[in-house]
């Protein structure tokens, strides 16, 4: 029975996710399987992949074929490399002590790799979110600056007005009262007729 291992889709519509199963190739592509050994999401930036590292070695070894896809993760997981230094072992190019340590050094100088990308994208996200920052201050002051001018051109329209009803009024408290209905020359024969009664 020719053996696979490959992708099942999982996952909504525009957001999937696959399983990495053991499935006999002429099985439907999301139809039955043998074994599930990891998962593997393309959405995240790097992608995340949970792998079996052990049973997948295991399945190779058995002679289970990858497709594309899945040698390619195989591969960023190292299951490739350590079945290619397994093979060495057995035909005595090298000792399993020396695969084992040439396994190891190259899995460190990956993670490496991987942590140094998942640093630059985190730097990048950082100083793209900075720049937002920046520009919402700027907006932001610049629309306070203009709200403090409308704020200082109505105070100033205000105090004008208030200057332009007050000045009428002193005008008219600066006239001297007189009662209801008397005039100035009214007043004066009155006070000619008061003069003129003592010599009476």
């Amino acid at each position: 029975m020719p053996v696979k291992i490959r992708l099942t889709r999982r996952g909504r519509k525009k957001a999937p996710f696959y399983h990495i199963v053991i499935a006999d190739s002429r099985a439907p592509r999301d139809g039955r399987f043998i074994e599930s050994i990891g998962k593997y999401n393309p959405t995240t930036n790097p992608a995340t992949i949970e792998l079996n590292f052990d049973k997948a070695l295991d399945w190779l070894q058995k002679g289970a074929q990858p497709t594309d896809t899945c040698r390619a993760i195989l591969s960023y997981k190292g299951v490739m490399m350590k079945k290619h230094l397994l093979e060495g072992v057995k035909k005595g190019a090298m000792t399993e002590e020396q695969a084992e340590e040439k396994f190891q050094s190259w899995l460190n100088e990956k993670e490496a790799k991987i942590q140094a990308k998942i640093d630059t994208l985190k730097k990048g996200e950082d100083a793209e979110a900075k720049k937002r920052l920046d520009a919402e201050t700027k907006v932001k002051e610049a629309r306070a600056e203009e709200l403090a001018k409308k704020n200082a051109e109505a105070a100033a329209e205000e105090a004008k007005e208030t200057e332009s009803e007050e000045a009428p009024q002193a005008e008219e408290s600066a006239e001297p009262a007189l009662p209801a209905g008397e005039t100035a020359e009214e007043k004066a024969p009155e006070a000619e007729n008061k003069e003129e009664a003592p010599e009476a």
